[in-house]
């Protein structure tokens, strides 16, 4: 091969990795409003519980402020992607060629958010229970997030690619951190939690954890002094012992003061404080992009061309007389981001299991009510009722719930 060909292809191969870095650049400028908008939905969430769970007599008022708030990220939001979208439409086409998925999932997050004023509408009116606002919220900001789930997918460069998986762990625990203050604010506000939301809360400080552990695995040294000195603030030593509160098969203490108001604070606390190391892994990120394409765009020289295609290597390995694979490329191959796609997929069956295991719950109690009637009217024993409830649903070919609900609706 000549050196003109040679010169050509790598010259080429310099221009595709700074069209990549201006895409992702320009993505990465639509990551802080998108967290933003994630950060004040959060704290929606949170108060529509204590809304909802206190039947409209508490926090109407701040629930209203914080919705004000999200709206004008929103704001903020499509302005960002107006320009992004201006700026994209004016650039060469491979400048622009970003992905279909990419594209749909920002189409979504739109559509998303424009559902939003309906769940409001509902929430000031007390037309939806909390569940499902929570339920709703969820989806919302699932959207949003999913959109930086697909700028992670977009990185090559070792470097850019920890600050996105470290990010976007992080995003994803203070998500379910949000998803936790929620569940705690409807259980204090109710003084009272029932077997689905216990475990719900358990799963998510579990997964919670989860998320960090990896977000602390690839994290700069910054930020991890920064997430250790959060985890050692006293405000977590009082959501601790609330949480043991929660979590404990007891009723709630009668001497609690606003436990819902209490709850919602210290977890808003912490939130925020996550929010402070968020912000300065979305600046890293976008610091990381920059001195990237500055490298890429001041190679101009053949012989830097070439010293960047051959990076340094590992020793050969006994069995192969050629050179391993760099240590940054074994590092960070698609592996790595199939990492992120595994915790993406995690976070989306914790989901469907607490959907699944909250209404398993809720039919076997419609079971164990049904039961105890047909005890009491048949005066027999527990046993003998769930047999003839179970041969019931046999003749009539219906789920034994089914059954169950049909006694409880004729008494």
């Amino acid at each position: 091969m000549t050196s003109s060909t040679l010169e050509r292809l790598l010259a080429a191969a310099n221009a595709s990795d700074i069209d990549r870095l201006h895409q992702l650049i320009a993505l990465c400028a639509l990551v802080g409003p998108l967290s933003q908008l994630v950060h004040a939905l959060q704290r929606e969430r949170g108060a529509a519980s204590i809304v909802l769970g206190s039947r409209g007599q508490r926090f109407i008022e701040r629930y209203q402020a914080h919705a004000d708030h999200s709206r004008q990220a929103d704001t903020q939001l499509h302005a960002a992607l107006t320009h992004w979208m201006s700026a994209r439409d004016e650039a060469s086409h491979e400048a622009r060629a970003y992905s279909p998925r990419l594209l749909r999932r920002l189409a979504g997050a739109v559509t998303a958010l424009d559902a939003l004023a309906e769940l409001r509408t509902r929430v000031a009116a007390q037309q939806v229970s909390a569940d499902e606002a929570t339920r709703l919220y969820n989806r919302a900001i699932g959207t949003l997030l999913s959109v930086v789930f697909e700028v992670a997918d977009t990185a090559s460069d070792a470097d850019i690619t920890r600050a996105l998986v470290s990010l976007f762990h992080f995003i994803q625990g203070k998500e379910l951190a949000g998803q936790e203050r929620a569940c705690g604010a409807l259980g204090f506000t109710l003084g009272r939690f029932d077997d689905a939301h216990r475990h719900t809360l358990q799963s998510l400080i579990d997964a919670q954890q989860d998320c960090f552990d990896t977000f602390t695995e690839f994290a700069d040294e910054t930020a991890r002094r920064r997430w250790a000195a959060l985890a050692d603030h006293p405000t977590l030593s009082t959501l601790g012992h609330l949480r043991a509160m929660a979590l404990a098969e007891t009723v709630l203490p009668d001497d609690l003061e606003a436990p819902g108001e209490q709850w919602y604070a210290l977890a808003t606390q912490r939130i925020d404080a996550m929010k402070a190391i968020e912000d300065q892994l979305v600046e890293a990120l976008h610091q990381s992009c920059c001195q990237a394409l500055e490298q890429a765009s001041g190679r101009d020289r053949i012989d830097d061309v070439t010293t960047r295609a051959e990076p340094t290597t590992l020793s050969p390995t006994p069995e192969v007389d050629a050179p391993a694979a760099p240590v940054t490329v074994r590092y960070f191959d698609r592996s790595l981001l199939e990492l992120v796609q595994t915790q993406n997929h995690r976070l989306q069956q914790l989901s469907d299991e607490l959907a699944h295991t909250r209404k398993t719950l809720r039919e076997r109690k419609l079971i164990e009510r049904a039961k105890g009637l047909l005890m009491a009217q048949q005066h027999i024993d527990e046993d003998s009722a769930y047999r003839l409830m179970r041969k019931a649903a046999m003749d009539q070919s219906q789920p034994l719930v089914s059954i169950a609900r049909a006694m409880i609706d004729c008494t």
